[in-house]
């Protein structure tokens, strides 16, 4: 998909926070208006990922998941070794 260029104004303190939290979940700003922006078209789409994601053992998971990727204690397989 190709992409364009948008142009915001925000509050100062507000920008500084997104960049903050961008960095903290090692991202881009942009990487996270654009996941705001798909999590405002699948509500109103009414996408079935969204009932998936909300379940709270599956958000526990991938929230233990997303930690353990930071901490570096994830051991990583190949495809083959996952699906034998």
């Amino acid at each position: 998909m190709q992409k364009s260029r948008i142009n915001l104004t925000l509050d100062a303190d507000l920008i500084e926070f997104i960049k903050e939290y961008a960095e903290s979940q090692r991202t881009t700003v942009s990487e996270v208006f654009t996941q705001f922006a798909l999590k405002l078209k699948r509500n109103k789409e009414n996408d079935p990922t969204e009932i998936i994601i909300t379940d709270p053992i599956f958000s526990e998971s991938l929230l233990q998941t997303m930690e353990r990727i930071k901490e570096g204690t994830v051991s990583w397989q190949n495809y083959d070794k996952v699906f034998e």
